[in-house]
């Protein structure tokens, strides 16, 4: 004869079915929501508490409680209630104060709020300040800078020359040439003091100049390899001798198309000259102020961080030893940079900005 408080049967709905095995086996479902809807899939299989807690590794009692709370409330029983905690002491309206300050004024005394000043004008705490200002991403203290083209053929250069890094003609070779002028030999006025556990490398603020140095450099933006070539001097004529010796190390079956920016020596009568006997050569120019579309840009900004920024020089010699040896390194294992926006999308952000821009009433 059974005894013991009776169980009601337990009867579940097709939708609350296809929702407890849902959570039961989703990835994102919390593990004790999860457990919860396993729990309730073996009850309403017909099982009997004790069967269901051994099967799940829990409690009668757990079992129990929350076949009890299905029944009561179905679904929403088996959801976690309100966890207890301190009442919101910061009303929408002065988390609104604080966003329109920072927004929309400036502190007398500078030129950008910080948590201290913004925690004073509006009577809240710096902490508080500083929850508001992350939560809708605010960051008063920082700033960036930008320049805009003013060059009219902005949009056809733009297309000109991100076509022919998506679309490369064929038999040809696409080059991304450009100058990287002065750059000078420095060396510390103390011995470097090396990096050593708890203390890093040191060095001392002041340099003394040996010298500079220009590096003309053309990237193919295939294969990633690098032609280079240094001079003391920045001219024409050093522009010419350079593009001689492109001329020299591509195939001569081959097409060349130079991207390179507006700078004077690009357009002397010296080297219209040569470019007229040398018809396979073609020349690119990059829209005035967008230098980022040229990658070997890219490429000058890893030669700093990983040779220049903190080598130390004793000679023009020197640096140049150095940056040769780094291309010589580069082209032992070339990787190009892979361009994928398109020049809609390039124009599109652009336009995006602009649009910023002309609201701010500038």
């Amino acid at each position: 004869m059974r005894t013991g408080r009776p169980i009601p049967p337990l009867m579940i709905s097709d939708d609350e079915r296809d929702t407890l095995e849902r959570w039961a086996r989703r990835p994102t479902t919390g593990q004790a929501l999860a457990q919860r809807a396993r729990l309730i899939l073996g009850c309403a299989a017909g099982k009997t508490n004790t069967r269901v807690a051994h099967a799940l590794r829990l409690t009668k009692q757990t079992v129990g409680k929350w076949r009890t709370r299905f029944l009561a409330q179905r679904l929403d029983g088996l959801l976690d209630e309100p966890r207890p905690g301190a009442p919101r002491t910061v009303s929408d309206a002065e988390v609104e104060a604080v966003l329109t300050r920072t927004l929309e004024t400036k502190p007398a005394d500078a030129t950008h709020w910080s948590t201290r000043s913004m925690a004073q004008a509006c009577g809240l705490s710096r902490s508080t300040v500083n929850r508001i200002w992350r939560a809708f991403a605010l960051q008063p203290h920082r700033t960036e800078t930008f320049k805009l083209s003013k060059d009219p053929l902005f949009i056809e250069k733009v297309r000109d020359i991100v076509g022919l890094y998506l679309h490369p003609p064929d038999r040809a070779l696409v080059l991304c040439v450009d100058e990287k002028s002065q750059i000078q030999a420095l060396d510390r006025t103390q011995p470097l003091l090396p990096m050593r556990p708890g203390q890093v490398e040191r060095r001392s603020h002041d340099y003394v100049r040996h010298g500079t140095t220009s590096l003309f450099a053309a990237l193919d933006a295939k294969s990633g390899k690098i032609i280079g070539q240094l001079h003391r001097r920045h001219r024409a004529i050093e522009f010419r001798t350079f593009l001689a010796t492109i001329d020299a190390a591509v195939p001569a079956d081959l097409e060349v198309h130079l991207i390179l920016d507006n700078y004077g020596t690009h357009k002397t009568p010296m080297i219209h000259r040569w470019l007229a006997r040398r018809p396979r050569f073609h020349l690119h120019f990059t829209p005035t102020s967008s230098s980022w579309l040229n990658l070997v840009e890219r490429w000058f900004a890893m030669l700093t961080d990983k040779q220049i920024k903190r080598g130390a020089h004793r000679s023009t010699h020197a640096l140049e030893a150095a940056i040769l040896a780094y291309i010589a390194l580069s082209n032992t294992a070339p990787k190009p940079f892979v361009w994928t926006k398109s020049a809609d999308a390039i124009l599109a952000s652009v336009a995006r900005f602009c649009h910023r821009i002309s609201g701010t009433g500038h």
